[in-house]
């Protein structure tokens, strides 16, 4: 069989919309090109069952059709639904609660005294998915420094996906979502909505920023941060942009500020010679010069 035959080839079985090899490469490319994400090695029927409903919502056939609307300019809006499609979306209050312990008793004590002494003290979580983790961020400061809301110190929280920012910045979960968070924090800082729903309460909404950023594109923070949480995402990237990532964070980390990185991640390239461990997957600016 050809190369050509191959690309025309149907690779999802009784699929409702045609869904060849040569559209699957076209997503990947798009993917690649708008987030940095790598999906070259996910299943067709995987990115096929994101974007069926897509389909079906426009009256399209085939996911040629679909290809060339996301990759025209009338398709802007469109390609932004694709990226939210296949963008995953996995968290939950307090995951990985060594980096909350660390953040609670290695970094706190020392930023919360010098919020009281007037300084600008800011946090970071750079994908944060529908909230969980600023949250559980904010939970902990509050735990720690229960006025933190009258003081300047204050949450930045970023992800590409517009859909679960607005989740966050609403701060609305289901009852059993929060089972994670400690009795007296969920009664200090969360209130009942209904259906078995609570919602942050203003005082903790307050801490946090929500905003849209694309990692692989410009930043526009200047600011520096005392701690940047950027937990499993780097590992949907191609080693040359995680380390692209890494080196464009450096410049925004305070010396001695900690970076709180997923599991399955590692610090690679130049920002490796100016971090030190302090503990599982955290890190410590040295101050040991920049990074470009």
């Amino acid at each position: 069989m050809s190369t050509a035959t191959l690309g025309k080839a149907q690779i999802v079985e009784n699929a409702e919309f045609v869904f060849t090899a040569t559209d699957l490469d076209a997503i990947v490319r798009i993917m690649m090109q708008e987030t940095g994400i790598s999906l070259s090695g996910a299943k067709g029927n995987l990115i096929y069952s994101r974007l069926a409903k897509h389909l079906r919502r426009l009256g399209l056939r085939s996911f040629d059709q679909y290809c060339r609307l996301v990759e025209s300019p009338e398709g802007q809006h469109e390609r932004h639904e694709m990226i939210t499609a296949l963008t995953t979306n996995v968290t939950r209050f307090f995951r990985e609660p060594h980096h909350f312990d660390h953040l609670r008793e290695q970094l706190l004590p020392g930023l919360i005294a010098r919020a009281r002494a007037g300084e600008r003290i800011r946090l970071w979580s750079s994908a944060c998915s529908s909230g969980q983790e600023p949250y559980s961020m904010a939970l902990t400061l509050l735990g720690a420094m229960p006025d933190a809301q009258r003081h300047d110190i204050r949450i930045l929280a970023t992800d590409i996906d517009t859909n679960v920012i607005a989740t966050g910045a609403a701060g609305i979960y289901e009852e059993s979502l929060l089972e994670p968070v400690p009795a007296a924090l969920r009664k200090a800082w969360f209130t009942p909505v209904g259906n078995r729903q609570m919602q942050a309460n203003d005082a903790l909404r307050s801490l946090i920023s929500f905003k849209r950023l694309n990692l692989i594109s410009n930043w526009p923070m200047k600011c520096k941060f005392q701690a940047i949480f950027c937990r499993n995402v780097v590992i949907y990237f191609e080693l040359p942009t995680q380390e692209q990532i890494w080196s464009h964070m450096m410049p925004l980390l305070e010396d001695n500020g900690a970076l709180y990185i997923g599991h399955s991640e590692r610090i690679t390239g130049a920002s490796e010679k100016i971090l030190r461990s302090d503990g599982i997957t955290i890190y410590r600016k040295t101050g040991n010069g920049g990074v470009a």
